[in-house]
């Protein structure tokens, strides 16, 4: 079995993987007013932290869209088939086993509200699986 990796794959994945940041935690986008006061996260707080928390953010969507894709190309030499769903399933798969399970410990020891885990285990969801469309597309 060889690991074939789409590295145009992985750009895009990239590209996705930061829209959804983007789009998801924003103070304009879909949950950032509510994420901030469950947080306690203010907009000065996030000014202070300063490019950090992007550096870390685009290192860890580096990370995770070059994972998704080598645990793609994985399952396709397992099932000896490629398809957008097969990549969709191991976005799914990777969410489940290792992202929501360790955000619900986390978060869980840590008593922070049931709604912060919701959001951000459903932007996890999001993120992993829109990644692995592209990646399923073209590798």
């Amino acid at each position: 079995m060889e690991l074939n990796i789409d590295w145009l794959a992985v750009v895009i994945a990239i590209v996705v993987g930061m829209a959804v940041a983007w789009v998801w935690y924003s103070d304009w986008g879909l949950v950032g007013s509510t994420w901030r006061r469950l947080t306690g996260v203010t907009a000065d707080d996030s000014a202070r932290g300063g490019k950090a928390p992007f550096v870390i953010l685009v290192a860890s969507i580096v990370v995770t869209a070059i994972a998704l894709a080598a645990a793609s190309s994985v399952a396709e030499g397992f099932f000896e088939t490629d398809s957008l769903w097969l990549a969709v399933g191991v976005g799914a798969a990777a969410w489940l086993g290792f992202s929501l399970t360790t955000l619900a410990q986390h978060n869980g020891f840590e008593l922070k509200p049931a709604a912060l885990t919701a959001i951000n285990s459903a932007y996890q969801l999001v993120l992993f699986v829109g990644m692995t469309v592209p990646i399923g597309l073209l590798q």
